[in-house]
């Protein structure tokens, strides 16, 4: 965050959609100390001019975030960070790492190469 900004980026060459780019990078900030409860978050329009989206992506980066309870969003007034988010915690690195790994060798079993089973949690992940 700069000067009360939220800075995103989302890398375009990632097999991570871009809304799940949006969706990790403000619950880190959250998790971090650096966005607190109550502070305001950019239009999913202002988002999604700002980043070169389309704002279907960052609303539903903002939806996820809702149900995640990272955010809140008060109709016309806006989407704001939830009294709430901090309790819930970051995923642990080395369990998600744990459960791709699992996941991969079961992908690997039914005869999928890497990339095939990457593609399918993607198309999962965009949908």
């Amino acid at each position: 965050m700069i000067d009360n900004q939220l800075i995103i980026t989302v890398d375009r060459d990632s097999w991570v959609p871009a809304a799940e780019q949006i969706r990790t990078a403000v619950t880190s900030l959250v998790q971090a100390g650096m966005l607190v409860a109550g502070h305001p978050l950019p239009t999913v329009r202002q988002l999604a001019g700002d980043l070169g989206l389309a704002a279907g992506t960052v609303a539903r980066a903002y939806r996820t975030l809702e149900s995640d309870g990272i955010i809140e969003t008060h109709g016309r007034r806006g989407s704001f960070i939830a009294a709430s988010s901090r309790t819930r915690p970051l995923a642990d690195d080395r369990r998600l790492a744990e459960l791709g790994a699992r996941y991969l060798a079961e992908a690997r079993g039914l005869g999928a190469t890497a990339e095939q089973a990457l593609r399918a949690v993607h198309r999962l992940v965009s949908d």
